[in-house]
């Protein structure tokens, strides 16, 4: 029987191998997307392993350095390359990869978990799931293949609408359409046979990022949080978030761990309101870890209970040219910062955590803005 329970603390589980590169399920252009497999290390414990691509070694002392000095533990068991035939070959660990794909399936061979992912990771699949399960989701038109869509197919599309690939990352091959013209002209962006949805423009108050956590027999509520924005591009999460719909995808995260889904998973659900009340439509699952999972279970493992992690640029190019002196983390008054995506660095960009009530954070960004910058 799978339980609904809220983890409020960390989650223990079994030893884990990590390998979280996206470099075989990312978009193109992020910015040294090579190097993302560094934020999984606050993941870790002191029993795991981690693999971690060979251009993070420069930053690694002064990362452990700080994970140190604020309470965090974390896995000292690096292996210094990303070869996913890693993942089967140690005896009692399970993996802890950022997205199961055929490549990980061919190095641990859970094809249930395989079949799950692909599943739900199209945006169609999600809108004739959320159907049959009774989820409110917004007004969408599913096409298997662009080329096939006709005009009179349009009738019932609402503008404005977003055109969007069924499987994409990064807010890759998504168009807003104002009228049925621009959408037209945004269709022949597409090959032919590209699946692909029109849905509704939702108008929220905001995004949340409702994350969820398999561990054994049970899938546990793992954070809601607010979800940073910069256009379609995840910039950051922010706990506690203003709303925690639960019940709205609860049916789905017990459906995908039923099949078989592994480690954690979210769903993007808009907060709208309207005369009759909030409405919670569910946008789509990432059926792997994202952007907040990484803060989120370091916040956890520190019992944090307020926090935003946010993307800062910087001219910095190592992690030891960064004062911290006085806003690092201090786990006596739970306030400070916190380092999360530590090997972008090398490419001018850091995710740091910020603990502490809004005020604090507040001022804290600016301190971290005023620290890092370029002028």
């Amino acid at each position: 029987m799978v339980s609904l329970a809220l983890a409020q603390e960390h989650i223990p589980d079994n030893k884990h191998i990590y390998n979280h590169d996206i470099m075989n399920c990312t978009a193109e252009g992020v910015v040294g997307n090579h190097l993302y497999s560094g934020r999984a290390l606050g993941l870790t414990e002191p029993w795991d392993a981690i693999q971690l691509h060979e251009g993070l070694k420069p930053l690694w002392e002064d990362i452990t350095a700080h994970y140190q000095r604020i309470g965090l533990t974390h896995t000292i068991d690096v292996l210094w390359y990303l070869d996913l035939k890693t993942l089967g070959s140690r005896i009692g660990y399970q993996p802890s990869v950022f997205f199961y794909g055929p490549n990980e399936n061919c190095y641990w061979g859970d094809v249930q978990w395989l079949k799950t992912v692909d599943y739900i990771n199209s945006k169609n699949n999600f809108m004739n799931l959320a159907k049959l399960l009774g989820v409110d989701v917004p007004t969408t038109l599913c096409f298997e293949k662009v080329g096939e869509i006709k005009k009179e197919d349009l009738t019932s599309a609402v503008y404005p609408c977003y055109l969007k690939a069924a499987v994409s990352v990064s807010g890759v091959g998504i168009y807003r359409c104002e009228n049925e013209k621009e959408l037209l002209k945004n269709i022949k962006k597409f090959d032919p046979d590209m699946p692909v949805q029109i849905q509704e423009e939702v108008i929220a108050e905001s995004f949340l990022n409702l994350q969820y956590k398999v561990v054994g027999e049970e899938v546990l509520r793992l954070a809601a949080s607010e979800q940073i924005l910069d256009g379609f591009v995840h910039q950051g999460n922010r706990v506690p978030a203003s709303h925690q719909p639960w019940d709205s995808v609860d049916l789905m995260a017990e459906w995908l761990a039923n099949r078989g889904m592994k480690g954690i998973f979210a769903f993007d659900v808009a907060v709208v309101k309207t005369d009759n009340g909030w409405r919670f439509p569910a946008i789509e699952c990432n059926p792997r870890y994202n952007g907040a999972s990484y803060p989120t279970i370091i916040a956890n493992k520190l019992n944090i209970p307020e926090w935003t992690a946010l993307t800062f640029s910087t001219k910095y190019r190592k992690l030891s040219d960064i004062s911290l002196t006085d806003i690092e983390y201090d786990k006596k008054t739970k306030e400070g910062a916190i380092i999360v995506n530590w090997g972008i660095m090398s490419e001018g960009k850091l995710v740091i955590l910020l603990a502490g009530s809004p005020e604090y954070q507040a001022a804290l960004e600016l301190e971290l803005k005023e620290r890092l910058s370029y002028s």
